[in-house]
């Protein structure tokens, strides 16, 4: 394994070992969007340019790594930005996330994923190979199949 694939994989442990050990899933429930909702619309008032590009980072990475909270967090953008500039910062928030899923799953996991579950993967590949962007967007649209786990195997 060369560094640049080292340094990115350390990159993303860190994150997610930061994530879940200072608990920072709880700040995107329900109870604290709501217990919070005064305090972020007065400050995304004052400061909606700023806000908005932190709510996009944030959701990005949200996306990107598979964290646990983009529905609420898509539903708290809404409540606080309202429903059309969400809707926008959502959009690409989550496209730009998920193609980094994909490149990153791609590039670091794709051969180690192959050797391991290649002959249970065999299906899918021979699906995207025969039918590539129609069967993705059957399963995209299929919610059984975890976003996460599309952006792993079409990897």
């Amino acid at each position: 394994m060369n560094k640049q694939k080292l340094a990115i994989i350390v990159v993303i442990a860190a994150i997610f070992v930061t994530w879940f050990a200072f608990d920072l899933g709880a700040l995107f429930t329900l109870e604290n969007a709501k217990a919070q909702h005064e305090a972020l619309k007065d400050s995304i008032a004052s400061n909606f340019v700023s806000a908005s590009i932190i709510y996009f980072v944030v959701y990005v990475a949200m996306t990107a790594l598979s964290l646990p909270g983009a529905a609420i967090a898509t539903l708290l953008g809404a409540a606080l930005f309202g429903f059309w500039w969400a809707l926008l910062l959502v959009s690409f928030a989550s496209s730009i996330g998920a193609t980094l899923a994909f490149l990153v799953s791609r590039f670091l996991l794709k051969d180690s994923v192959q050797s391991k579950f290649g002959n249970k993967l065999a299906t899918i590949n021979q699906g995207v190979e025969k039918d590539g962007p129609f069967y993705l967007l059957t399963l995209r649209l299929i919610p059984v199949f975890p976003f996460f786990l599309i952006n792993l195997l079409m990897a």
